[in-house]
């Protein structure tokens, strides 16, 4: 019996990788693929005007019909759309550390990171580090694995991809009511970023959404925090699957 596929989106400046820690639990129920975003990982830079669709249309050739889509952060963006215009590959949607419908404060708050990765990209990178992992007991050769990752990224193109991360959950919030699959909204506690507020706007816009707020995690929760992310994805996806 073939098991279930399971297909993991990174964030903006990460790549497949950030995925490993909790790949690891998953590999013996589901069959687990973790795609790289265009602009990232090994493919070629974004160029500048990339949207939200553009990115969705560069992975969804290696999402099979019928995944579990999970998405993380910037990922859970792109899972959502994919959700919204090709529901055929989607059995279940889960968003990770995601943000939805920021209010003008939150808004603010990411254009001036937005602001900060134009004029001082490893200053912005640095911050994303402290924001991340401060305060966590997350292995520091993981946190220097995700440091080289985000500074080997072409700065241009991280710079495009951002601003779609900025700027995207506007563009879904009206249509965030249409997405018909069973949902999961999953984020840390002291995410400062993607806050559990924010997990709880998505469930509610959802039509068949449950929030789940990791106690302690921050916004890396997948790789802080993997046992509670897999256990938290397996009880869903198993619950879904006895309807």
């Amino acid at each position: 019996m073939s098991k279930p596929t399971v297909v993991l989106l990174h964030g903006v400046g990460l790549d497949h990788t950030m995925w490993e820690p909790a790949a690891a639990l998953l590999t013996d129920r589901f069959t687990v693929i973790a795609p790289d975003l265009p602009g990232h990982g090994t493919h070629p830079p974004v160029s500048d005007g990339v949207t939200l669709a553009a990115l969705a249309d560069g992975v969804i050739g290696e999402i099979p019909d019928g995944s579990h889509l999970v998405g993380f952060s910037l990922g859970a963006l792109v899972a959502q759309h994919v959700a919204l215009h090709h529901p055929h590959l989607v059995a279940t949607l889960t968003s990770v550390s995601s943000v939805c419908a920021r209010t003008a404060e939150e808004r603010a708050s990411v254009l001036d990171r937005l602001h900060t990765a134009e004029t001082d990209f490893a200053a912005s990178a640095a911050a994303s580090l402290e924001r991340w992992y401060a305060g966590t007991d997350v292995d520091p050769d993981r946190v220097a694995r995700t440091e080289a990752t985000l500074l080997a990224n072409d700065a241009n193109s991280f710079l495009n991809c951002y601003r779609v991360f900025a700027t995207a959950d506007a563009e879904l919030a009206p249509d965030l009511a249409t997405i018909a699959v069973r949902a999961l909204a999953v984020t840390g506690e002291n995410d400062p970023g993607s806050t559990p507020a924010m997990t709880h706007r998505l469930a509610a816009a959802l039509p068949d959404c449950r929030a789940v707020v990791v106690p302690g995690a921050r916004h890396m929760l997948p790789v802080e925090r993997p046992e509670a992310f897999a256990a938290a994805l397996t009880t869903f996806i198993g619950a879904c699957a006895h309807v």
